[in-house]
């Protein structure tokens, strides 16, 4: 087998949080076909225990600690250097000098990078095939951020978008390809950087749908005359706690009000202070992190996804909808999802429209719906058929313009 480095901002695993899922499935089929040299950083300290599971799946690993403290402390020398924040909070010469080091040593002639920020060490490189999953575009999540922010964060958001996007294009131009989570999120990203639009793909996200299956048995997590609304995501995540906050506070009210055994459940790990928040209004609960989702999905009334800021797919709404689950989520939660609303999901607008979706379900509970979702990602989020494109270009250099 060949060798193969693969370089990524988070140690790929658990498979626990959005990034981690696509990660740990890329790396796994990876180390089918390759020699697997994986760097990557930890910057969750309950993360160490993973270690071996890890290792096994490589030969050999530079895994380092990443202290978000320091790393922000770090971030700061971007504004004297007029770049992007996000490349000194990820920059770490110890990294640099093992990934130079694996290259020469092997011979290294293919690099697999995941996320934009990993891409600074194999700028600049002479491999056969240098292929990156940007997963989203993660200079218009900074422009989002910045738009729901006030001075001075707006001004730094809007900087920080500015910046990383000048190096995502440049990275684009120099790889060759450039992949990402679905095709919306490629269409936008030959908008914005239509000079690589050639070499400009995506794969989907998949499921573990023998994991996520409604067909066993699961304890049930709540309360008895209980009707369970459910969220699941880390709840550090800016565009979850924005979720919760907003349906917790504007939402649920109006369906308590109809259905006063209403409760909504909140759950995900290191939740923050604003999500714990939460937990002093009536009908909200927050249980920080679970050592099991799938019983939270399986016996709740309806999952939600009430998202004004995204990027990318939400691995919440496909997980739920493997679950059988009838889920109910925003425009932007939607977005990359090949599912039809009102068919295999529900879409709601706005506060009204989810309060009416959501005493609707409880009402009358529709299971055809999420008999219906659990087939749509049967048939088409399964991972190894999603990941073969990324063989295809580690293969042979080729352009994608059978995504335009």
């Amino acid at each position: 087998m060949q060798h193969l480095l693969f370089l990524s901002h988070r140690i790929p695993y658990p498979p626990n949080k959005g990034d981690k899922i696509r990660s740990y499935h890329l790396l796994k089929h990876l180390a089918q076909r390759y020699h697997v040299h994986l760097g990557t950083f930890i910057d969750d300290p309950d993360d160490w225990q993973h270690l071996d599971t890890v290792k096994k799946l490589c030969s050999e690993t530079c895994i380092l600690p990443l202290h978000p403290f320091s790393s922000k402390l770090r971030s700061l020398k971007g504004l004297i250097k007029n770049q992007a924040l996000t490349l000194d909070y990820y920059q770490n010469h110890e990294m640099q000098e093992w990934a130079n080091k694996v290259i020469k040593q092997h011979h290294i002639g293919k690099i697999m990078i995941f996320s934009s920020a990993m891409a600074q060490y194999a700028m600049d490189k002479n491999q056969e095939q240098r292929v990156i999953d940007f997963v989203d575009i993660d200079s218009d999540k900074w422009q989002q951020y910045a738009e729901k922010k006030h001075w001075p964060m707006s001004w730094l958001y809007n900087r920080e978008s500015r910046l990383l996007l000048a190096f995502e294009r440049k990275v684009a131009q120099e790889f060759d390809a450039s992949l990402f989570v679905s095709q919306a999120e490629a269409d936008l990203f030959k908008q914005l950087a239509p000079e690589s639009k050639h070499k400009t793909g995506f794969f989907n996200n998949g499921v573990d749908i023998d994991y996520f299956s409604p067909d066993r048995e699961y304890p049930n997590p709540y309360a008895a005359n209980e009707t369970a609304i459910v969220f699941t995501g880390a709840m550090d995540y800016w565009p979850n706690i924005d979720a919760v906050q907003w349906f917790a506070r504007e939402i649920m009210p109006g369906i308590i009000t109809k259905h006063p055994a209403a409760h909504f459940y909140i759950v995900g790990s290191r939740p923050s202070s604003q999500v714990q928040a939460l937990a002093s209004l009536p009908g909200v609960t927050v249980t920080g992190s679970v050592p099991d989702i799938r019983p939270w999905l399986a016996h709740a009334f309806v999952a939600v996804a009430p998202l004004r800021i995204a990027r990318g797919i939400q691995n919440k709404v496909l997980e739920a909808m493997s679950m059988a689950k009838p889920v109910i989520v925003s425009i932007q939660a939607l977005e990359g999802i090949d599912a039809v609303p009102e068919n295999e999901l529900i879409l709601a607008h706005d506060a009204l429209q989810f309060i009416s979706a959501v005493t609707a379900q409880i009402e009358k509970k529709n299971d055809r719906m999420g008999q219906l979702a659990r087939h749509k990602i049967i048939s088409r989020y399964g991972w190894d058929s999603n990941l073969a494109c990324v063989d295809t270009l580690l293969d042979t250099p080729i352009t994608l313009k059978e995504t335009t």
